[in-house]
């Protein structure tokens, strides 16, 4: 006797939608940004792709992976991204290595070594309003603020390199497209 192992129209869900908050560099510096992570892909070995220019961004907070856009989560993260208020500020980043991820897939990165103080305050403004809207889940993970530059199955051990900052302006909501390598931006919110 066989055993039916799953019904049609009940296979496990495979999420297809992420949402996250960012800051992307301008054009100028997401080239600069490209240029570093091929050379640092290139002096370490890595073999993964370095992520496309348009893609590059420090991430504020993770919103979620789901089967569909979740239009209650885009409209609350909306009225707390509206609520926030901050000037315009300098990132600065000053090291490249690696994250813990999964073996096939580690993070390459750019992170600073410390500094960075508006940018914390933003996200931390962001998380209050955040919990404000009933979306507090997201904000209780840690905040390392980093672009990723790659992904690879090597480790490398954090080292310094010559900072590069930019002007962070706005932030925007994504939609990214898992799998596609689209992110789609929902809204954005200058940083007067």
């Amino acid at each position: 006797m066989s055993r039916q192992t799953s019904l049609p129209g009940f296979q496990p869900s495979v999420a297809t939608d992420r949402l996250f908050l960012a800051i992307f560099p301008d054009p100028g510096m997401a080239a600069a940004l490209a240029t570093l992570a091929a050379a640092q892909c290139a002096a370490h070995g890595l073999r993964g792709r370095p992520v496309q220019p348009g893609r590059l961004h420090v991430t504020l907070f993770h919103l979620g992976d789901t089967v569909g856009l979740r239009q209650e989560v885009v409209d609350a993260v909306s009225v707390a991204a509206s609520r926030v208020e901050m000037a315009a500020f300098e990132l600065a980043f000053d090291q490249v290595g690696s994250f813990n991820g999964r073996r096939d897939k580690l993070p390459f990165v750019l992170r600073a070594h410390g500094g960075n103080a508006p940018l914390h305050a933003l996200h931390a403004a962001l998380a209050t309003e955040l919990r404000e809207v009933g979306l507090g889940r997201f904000a209780a993970a840690p905040f390392e603020p980093h672009v990723t530059l790659a992904y690879d199955t090597r480790t490398v051990v954090m080292q310094d390199v010559a900072p590069l900052a930019w002007q962070a302006r706005e932030f925007v909501l994504v939609h990214s497209l898992l799998g596609q390598t689209r992110h789609v931006p929902l809204g954005r919110w200058r940083l007067a």
